[in-house]
């Protein structure tokens, strides 16, 4: 399982799904670390929420690693890789930063940032941007790969930066957003948001449009802030925390929102999944959904893995399910990204499954080095991108 912040009274409660050991409490001074390995804390020698075995079908689609780059390892950090001006950029724990032809998998460039890397990557296909240990912000030139500039985040970044318009933005773990100067590192801006007691240890995201920063956040917030200074355009509850304990109330918005041209879409953890207008945040549709991954859109659908491993899609107008697959329970899954006329979406074992668009049927899956894939999987158009745990940058077409 994976890490967990806590303080020591409240450590003890927790005994919960795979999801639930993302779990980090965060207090005003950043209390003392405990690490959960494999739930040992609450032993049993029999796994109580195994995972689902593969399920046996007939393959009726046709999937294939187009090409694959070694990176490095994500160590205990989630990084996803970026794609921008016909390239893929990655990034792993030991520095090395990597842009990618994203047509046939050439290497162009490999630089190494100083020190080791706990963010990235963030790029508009002119600038890199990627974050070390204690928040060291670093860019590069995305043509040469080299370091351009370097600034300092307020503290420790988990998700990956945001680039566009001019701006880098992050997201540290004490809750504050931070705007960057694209060409110099200069701040141009920062707010300060209020850190739930306890939130999910994991990379909540930021996606740029529409001169808006549109921010998730833990305590179920998705906030749309004014790229120009910060300001609030609105904001909206996707999660809404309930429950009498600290970890019935975890509520985080998940993963990064998936941005189309008049709506948004977002899902929390033990909380709800909805569309909201682009422009006021309006909700389209709301609904009771738990994830800790995130969601992905096209043109009529939206698709999102719940904590339990079942991957859901609604119509994107109306949030009508249209099919519902629980065949990979408990194989903690990634989001689920569409391709072709199939839904991928890896697991812990670096399987990518193909899951039929129409009906949610297993129509093909593809095997990758065998460690789990976390990072949200990226889109170019021909093709969608994963980064396994090792680091294997794996672009997957299907017919």
């Amino acid at each position: 399982m994976r890490s967990v912040t806590a303080t020591a009274a409240k450590a003890t409660s927790f005994a919960r799904s795979r999801s639930a050991g993302k779990l980090a409490l965060n207090v005003a001074a950043m209390a003392a670390v405990v690490a959960l390995s494999g739930c040992s804390l609450f032993s049993s020698k029999k796994d109580p929420n195994p995972p689902a075995p593969l399920v046996e079908f007939t393959q009726k689609m046709r999937a294939q690693a187009a090409w694959t780059v070694s990176v490095g390892k994500a160590g205990s950090y989630q990084f996803s890789p970026a794609f921008a001006s016909g390239s893929v950029f990655a990034a792993a724990n030991d520095g090395t930063v990597v842009r990618i032809n994203a047509q046939n998998g050439q290497t162009l460039w490999r630089s190494r940032a100083e020190g080791n890397l706990t963010a990235g990557v963030g790029s508009d296909g002119s600038t890199v941007v990627v974050v070390g240990e204690k928040g060291r912000i670093q860019a590069f030139d995305a043509a040469s790969g080299k370091a351009t500039w370097s600034a300092q985040a307020p503290s420790e970044v988990l998700s990956a930066p945001a680039v566009g318009e001019g701006l880098v933005v992050i997201r540290s773990i004490d809750n504050r957003v931070t705007a960057y100067d694209a060409d110099n590192g200069s701040q141009r801006w920062m707010v300060q948001r209020n850190v739930p007691s306890l939130t999910l240890r994991n990379a909540p995201g930021i996606v740029i449009g529409s001169q808006t920063a549109f921010v998730a956040l833990p305590g179920g917030r998705l906030s749309a802030l004014a790229l120009n200074n910060g300001g609030p355009r609105w904001e909206v509850a996707v999660g809404d925390p309930r429950g009498t304990t600290e970890l019935e109330r975890i509520s985080d918005v998940s993963g990064v929102p998936a941005l189309g041209s008049r709506d948004i879409c977002a899902v929390s953890y033990q909380g709800r999944i909805g569309c909201f207008d682009l422009l006021n945040g309006n909700v389209r549709w709301i609904k009771e959904f738990s994830s800790d991954v995130g969601v992905n859109l096209d043109d009529a659908y939206v698709y999102a893995a719940d904590v339990g491993g079942a991957v859901t899609e609604f119509a994107r107008d109306t949030g009508a399910v249209i099919w519902r697959n629980d065949r990979l329970k408990n194989r903690q899954l990634s989001s689920p990204i569409a391709v072709g006329r199939a839904v991928a979406v890896a697991d812990f074992q670096g399987y990518i499954h193909f899951l039929s668009r129409e009906d949610g049927a297993f129509v093909a899956r593809l095997a990758t080095d065998g460690s789990a894939v976390q990072a949200p999987p990226v889109s170019t158009g021909s093709s969608v991108v994963f980064q396994t745990k090792s680091g294997t940058v794996v672009s997957v077409a299907a017919e």
